[in-house]
């Protein structure tokens, strides 16, 4: 039997080599496709791996503002402490190595954790309208008067990208932000494997239809996989790598650790100079609070902004950022998150965003002072990967004031610039002629005691300038005067010559022209105006240019520049006539710090930004350690702080007071080129320039230009508990106040019809009485009254005579420790204390006992 077994078509076909090509060919098509699928699935797969080892987001350092203390009697409140402690990272929960607080029925229980700035010590406060009325310790139960609340995150300390992110969990995003993100950016988030491929056909449908890419299908997943290991380019390459980082992704991680990356990689516009990525520092820069407390219009905008943050910027294209935000509300009620209902009451609110100048109160410049501090000790690999907990000086409540003070102040200055071009009939651009540049103003503020800067402003925009004019080296002009005044009375101490300088010590005040060093100098007074004899409290007050430089003369020009230096001024300063009037330049910084030793009895107080640095597992690797340097006799300082009250008295600072600042202050008009202001209280040093980055002159003085901004400072400072309790300086031991006439300058007499309370230095005060108001007994050989020096009057009854003793009245004595008994004078000793009959005699003598004019 046989069998024959025919030929299949396929078999008989011509087109047999054709087909196994093909077949072959797809066969090497799938092979490579896999292979090169296998190859970047691996490669994208240790990325990832080694990505996720460590932590996602660098461990950067933390820069921390000065702790906000809370005394009794102060108003606030249980529920803004604990706002403020959220703030700060505390929770209610038990486990939180940061602290936790608990709400009590009349207030709250703080309890510091592990992590916490202070030593553990739990505290419950009350508080009773409105006000805190009691501080109870945890520790012994015994009472405290204050208490010191965890210190508030100003940064995070940023590389050379300038990249700022406040890092969340999942568990503190507030739900309607959540919501939100997902309405807009991908509903189906919680129900995909990554990847949305309706969203995906939809999107190819549209591209291909339009002949471009046009429209993204991007999830959450896809977009976190972008922004951690791709590049933001708009291929079809792309989307696969895109495609398969994010199978990776959702097989590593569950879904809240992906929503929680992307929150916190996710980029939300530019804040001056700095990126701000994540929504935790979105929310602090738009809205100036934490995350958690977040409205659901807030959520709904800070959602809509992920498209294009610049695109709907608040600040640029507001109509357009409350359109967006509105359409995310829209898209959250088609979830079903919010009802219509929660959606026009959220669409009818305002946007208030924080305005644009509030970079200002988050202390840019001062943040770049202290990394510039660090990077002496640190690397800035470091800084940026080790996780260091850097506590500052700042205090954010005046550094807020601040910055609030230099924007109103810059206002103002402006107003005044452009009223002086249309008074010169100038327009403010003509053609072909550029921009006039914008004036500038630096402000630093610190604690004269300890020199710790609480507040710094460096420019009036940061964002468009990242110069630190606190460090900008300018002329002073007559904000150094005191400098000059201080030595004078100084000298009476040290090495005296002549008469003793004293606050009434007179100088005529007159043109003159000064020969140094072979060349002539001739200063002029403001104005050109001159008053003859005045004291030196006189020509301190209105700043008198000739009585300036006639005192530095007399005193030596050398004197002066060595208690400049010692004061903490730089050593570019030289004694020649011009340094009276502050010719040679310094910066804001260096006059603040110098500043510490009038109001700190003659001590020098440093200033310093950084107070503590510790480790990631809470090692202490740095401490500030103030002290005060003597510089200044203590006494001599008391005096300088009167004559500097009297310049805002009566003088050239007087616009002080008339712009409603009435606490305890003293300070000093500048006008070089620039205009500057500076001034102090009990508890507050303030340091303010104006002027050009150019260096052009300021047609403004001082009292124009930074007085208002110190001014505006100042009276916002008073009303924080921290600096309301300004006081008087005490006067320290050796010091006198004596009550004198005033157009002689001797011990007043009851006659004189002009009299004033005067402090001197134990032993330089008048020791005469008023020549002119004193009426001289009748000589009577047997008159018991004669020899008491009493003088009758014209009815023959008897009078009053100047007392007996000098009318000298002792002051308290002040807190710091005493200082060196005064070396009497070798060419002018103080007159012995005399019996009763040497002073009988010297009623009889008379004369003044002042310094003469010109006479030194």
């Amino acid at each position: 039997m046989r069998v024959v077994i025919r030929r299949s078509w396929w078999l008989q076909s011509s087109v047999r080599p054709l087909g196994l090509t093909v077949l072959a060919l797809l066969a090497v098509v799938l092979v490579g496709s896999a292979s090169i699928f296998t190859f970047y699935y691996v490669r994208y797969s240790r990325l990832i791996d080694e990505r996720l080892r460590g932590p996602v987001f660098p461990n950067v350092s933390q820069v921390y503002a000065a702790p906000e203390s809370l005394r009794l009697d102060q108003p606030v409140t249980a529920q803004q402490v604990s706002s403020y402690l959220r703030r700060a990272g505390y929770t209610e929960e038990k486990d939180n190595p940061k602290g936790r607080y608990q709400r009590l029925p009349e207030g709250i229980r703080i309890v510091p954790g592990p992590e916490s700035y202070f030593t553990a010590e739990p505290a419950d406060l009350h508080f009773s309208d409105g006000q805190l009325t009691s501080i109870v310790s945890q520790n012994d139960l015994f009472a405290r008067s204050e208490y010191s609340l965890e210190p508030l995150l100003i940064t995070n300390l940023f590389d050379r990208t300038r990249e700022k992110r406040r890092l969340v969990a999942f568990d503190d995003l507030p739900t309607h932000l959540v919501n939100a993100v997902l309405a807009i950016e991908d509903r189906r988030f919680f129900q995909h494997r990554g990847v949305d491929y309706l969203r995906i056909l939809k999107a190819a449908y549209v591209d291909l239809r339009s002949g471009r890419v046009r429209q993204g299908a991007s999830t959450i997943t896809m977009q976190l996989a972008r922004s951690l290991f791709l590049t933001p380019e708009r291929t079809w390459r792309r989307k696969i790598a895109e495609t398969l980082v994010s199978f990776q992704l959702e097989r590593r991680l569950t879904k809240q650790q992906i929503f929680e990356y992307y929150c916190n990689k996710i980029y939300m516009g530019q804040r001056g100079s700095f990126s701000i990525s994540g929504f935790g520092e979105a929310a602090q820069s738009y809205f100036n609070k934490d995350v958690g407390s977040l409205t659901l219009p807030e959520a709904a905008f800070l959602a809509g902004i992920v498209r294009g943050p610049n695109l709907y910027s608040p600040y640029r294209q507001r109509e357009s950022a409350t359109k967006r935000r509105n359409l995310v509300l829209e898209a959250m009620v088609e979830t079903g998150a919010i009802t219509r209902e929660q959606r026009d009451e959220a669409a009818a609110t305002p946007l208030d965003v924080a305005p644009s100048y509030t970079v200002a109160s988050e202390a840019p410049h001062f943040v770049d002072l202290v990394k510039d501090q660090l990077l002496e000790k640190y690397s800035e690999e470091d800084l940026v990967s080790q996780s260091y907990r850097i506590y500052t000086t700042l205090d954010l409540q005046l550094q807020r004031a601040a910055g609030e003070a230099v924007r109103i102040g810059l206002a103002e200055v402006d107003e005044r610039l452009a009223a002086m071009r249309r008074a010169r009939r100038r327009p403010r651009n003509t053609a072909g002629e550029p921009p006039e540049p914008p004036v500038e103003a630096a402000l630093v503020a610190l604690d004269p005691r300890s020199g710790a800067v609480k507040a710094l402003v460096g420019g009036r925009d940061y964002g468009r300038s990242q110069l630190n004019r606190i460090l900008a080296r300018r002329q002073p002009g007559s904000a150094f005067k005191p400098f000059v005044y201080a030595a004078a009375l100084n000298s009476a101490l040290s090495a005296p010559v002549g008469p003793p300088w004293t606050p009434i010590s007179k100088i005529n005040d007159e043109p003159t022209t000064f020969v140094y060093d072979g060349k002539f100098y001739e200063p002029a007074n403001y104005k050109g105006e001159y008053h003859g004899p005045v004291t030196l409290q006189y020509a301190l007050a209105r700043s008198l240019n000739v009585s300036t430089v006639k005192i530095a003369q007399m005193v030596g020009y050398d004197r002066v520049v060595a208690l400049a230096r010692a004061a903490g001024m730089n050593l570019a300063i030289q004694p020649t006539p011009a340094v009276a009037l502050g010719a040679y330049e310094v910066t804001p910084l260096e006059v603040a710090g110098a500043y510490t030793i009038f109001a700190n009895y003659g001590l020098r107080a440093d200033p310093y930004f950084v107070g503590l640095v510790r480790d990631r597992n809470g090692a202490t690797l740095e401490q500030a350690k103030p002290r005060g340097i003597p510089v200044l006799d203590r006494r001599v300082a008391f005096l300088m702080t009167k004559l500097m009250e009297g310049v805002i008295t009566r003088g050239t600072g007087a616009g002080v007071r008339s712009r409603g600042f009435l606490a305890p202050a003293a300070g000093k008009t500048g006008t070089s080129h620039d205009g500057w202001f500076a001034g102090y209280t009990s508890n507050l040093i303030v340091i303010v320039w104006v002027g050009y980055d150019s260096n052009q002159e300021l047609p403004l003085s001082g009292a124009a230009s930074a007085l208002p901004i110190w001014t505006e400072l100042m009276k916002r400072a008073v009303t924080l508990p921290q600096y309301s309790h300004v006081r008087a300086l005490v006067a320290p031991p050796g010091v006198v106040q004596v009550t004198i006439d005033s157009d002689t300058g001797e011990l007043a007499t009851p006659h004189c019809p002009r009299t004033e309370s005067d402090y001197f230095v134990e032993g330089t005060q008048p020791s005469e009485y008023c020549h002119l108001h004193f009426l001289q007994p009748v000589q009577r050989a047997s008159s018991a009254s004669a020899i008491a020096g009493v003088a009758p009057t014209q009815d023959a009854a008897p009078a009053t005579a100047p007392p007996v003793s000098p009318a000298v009245v002792p002051v308290a004595a002040a807190p710091p420790p005493p200082a060196a008994a005064p070396t009497a004078p070798s060419e002018a000793p103080q007159p012995k204390k005399r019996g009763f009959f040497g002073r009988v005699l010297g009623i009889f003598k008379g004369g003044p006992d002042s310094p003469e004019a010109g006479k030194r």
